[in-house]
């Protein structure tokens, strides 16, 4: 039985590690945001890291910016780092749960997950890397469920919104049998400010293409069969065409949610024999413009990626290759406020009494996701929601510790209503 002790044998309920990153400082001002909502209205956090002097100095920023002096002196500072073993063993004996922010994650993320793993805390990460989250699931379930641990990947945007939107999506479903979803990603940058996401990002999608022969080996591991298919299959679409649901061109959708959507529905199917859902996942891209902009820019990162010279390069200018959506900088404070994203779920099934062999589906339903900026305000929401969830709901969890998706760790919960109230919105158009 997995086990969320908040007891004052462990002196945190969350520390960040990373929090002097890129994206960890945000998450560190969302969770100084959230304090009312931990357990028995207050959450008790740390800061974790490699550099003391980083760390205080994100303090400070968070203090300022908040407008919460007190965090100078009530946010606590542990200096752990992923090259030395004991240092996470120490931070990982005072956490309750260890939000870990610290990517590639392919390089970084498996000495901290052993770490969680062995000294009996729960993981949560914001990683959009499917070989590093299905390895882990490979190489420490059954270690995490014989301790009792959670470790739950892609609790940011990736995978938070179209995990649960699917799921969602299904639960609000007014029929007997939800079958199948296609989802559309829309982004919006501001007209004027335009925006960026920081180059970690980029660096993850890099290492990923490189090595997707290894993620194929990989998953010839588990051995899984295929997911049953009820009722019509599901249309696969062209890689590229225009949508009249959202009005513009759009591609098959390249990042981790796909992978992570389908480990849910195997979990789903196999722990809780519900019927798994059908699904289709797509990215709109806009108009012609942006399509000769996308294909030039894929042609040179397909053929860079390939080559270890073309993987310096892309590393090394980041900007350019990707026509400015991505940066070393990433975005400033203003570009995130003009900026949002949108999934659009339609789904479909049958009604009472009508049989899924006998014809297609009868029943429609269309839900929407919605949200601010996705790297550094949409992403810190949903871990910390995340984490909020697993602390206040325990007994909503999956009964026994493991390697889980969001969607199996947080079907049971509240965990959209909470996101609902801290901007990340989900509702039935």
């Amino acid at each position: 039985m997995a086990n969320v002790d908040i007891s004052s044998s462990r002196p945190y309920h969350i520390v960040i590690f990373g929090a002097s990153g890129f994206t960890g400082q945000f998450v560190v001002e969302e969770v100084a945001r959230t304090v009312s909502e931990g357990p028995n209205g207050t959450l008790k956090w740390a800061v974790a890291g490699r550099s003391r002097q980083k760390l205080d100095k994100v303090i400070e920023q968070a203090a300022g910016t908040l407008g919460k002096p007190e965090l100078r002196t009530a946010v606590e500072v542990i200096v752990a780092d992923v090259g030395e073993p004991d240092s996470l063993a120490a931070m990982c004996k005072q956490a309750v749960i260890v939000l870990n922010c610290v990517g590639p994650y392919r390089f970084w993320g498996e000495p901290v997950v052993k770490a969680c793993v062995e000294n009996g805390a729960h993981c949560i990460d914001i990683c959009g890397e499917p070989q590093f989250l299905e390895s882990i699931q490979l190489n420490y379930d059954s270690q995490a469920a014989d301790k009792g641990v959670y470790i739950v990947g892609a609790c940011g945007f990736d995978s938070i919104p179209a995990d649960m939107g699917v799921l969602y999506t299904r639960d609000q479903f007014k029929g007997n049998l939800f079958l199948k979803v296609c989802w559309y990603f829309i982004l919006s940058l501001s007209p004027s400010q335009g925006g960026s996401l920081n180059d970690g990002t980029w660096k993850s999608a890099i290492y990923g293409l490189a090595d997707s022969g290894k993620l194929r080996s990989l998953r010839k591991k588990f051995g899984h069969k295929p997911l049953p298919v009820v009722g019509s299959k599901i249309k696969r679409r062209s890689a590229l065409f225009y949508s009249n649901e959202v009005q513009q061109y759009v591609v098959p959708f390249m990042g981790t949610d796909p992978s992570v959507v389908k480990r849910t529905q195997r979990f789903l199917l196999e722990e809780h024999q519900e019927t798994p859902v059908q699904y289709g996942a797509y990215a709109g891209v806009g108009g012609v413009a942006n399509i000769v902009k996308m294909l030039f820019a894929g042609i040179m990162f397909w053929f860079l990626v390939k080559f270890s010279f073309g993987r310096d390069l892309l590393i090394k200018y980041p900007e350019f290759f990707s026509f400015g959506f991505f940066s070393k900088d990433g975005p400033t404070r203003k570009q995130m406020e003009g900026s949002s994203f949108k999934f659009a779920f339609y789904g479909e099934g049958y009604t009472e009494g009508q049989d899924p062999s006998q014809g297609r589906p009868n029943a429609k339903i269309r839900t929407l996701v919605q949200g601010p900026e996705v790297g550094y305000v949409a992403t810190p929401i949903a871990v910390v929601q995340a984490a909020i969830t697993i602390l206040n709901e325990p007994t909503a969890l999956p009964k026994k510790g493991g390697v889980y998706t969001p969607g199996a760790t947080f079907a049971k919960t509240r965990l959209v209503e909470r996101l609902n109230k801290h901007g990340i919105q989900f509702s039935v158009i």
